[in-house]
């Protein structure tokens, strides 16, 4: 299912405020919260409100709403004054996505080196 919430996803929890979060930023299509397991001192994630399992789903489904969730990166790195910064989208359990419902992980504070992991 794209785009409705489920009731097994805990970012649509999230949304639903069934389920507590930091919540740093929050616009008409997306939220923004403190990731709970920091990799760095900045690391919020930015989601769509619209329920979509990738990045690529999202993208294929709904371009405009892409563009808003990288606008709301960029607008927690300016919130939190980053110079620079990661944006990170996890597809797929081999790349480490563990929640299935689109998120972008914004990193910075620290150095970030290449490659990661």
């Amino acid at each position: 299912m794209t785009g409705e919430a489920r009731d097994d996803c805990l970012f649509c929890k999230i949304v639903a405020g069934t389920i507590p979060a930091t919540i740093v930023r929050e616009t008409e299509t997306t939220v923004a919260f403190r990731d709970i397991n920091p990799q760095a001192p900045t690391h919020v994630l930015v989601i769509p409100k619209a329920h979509h399992e990738s990045a690529a789903a999202l993208a294929s489904a709904d371009p405009a709403l892409t563009a808003d969730l990288l606008r709301e990166a960029q607008a927690v790195a300016d919130e939190d004054k980053l110079d620079s910064y990661r944006v990170v989208f996890n597809t797929g359990a081999g790349a480490g996505q563990t929640v299935f419902h689109v998120h972008a992980h914004v990193l910075g504070g620290r150095g970030l080196h290449w490659p990661p992991g």
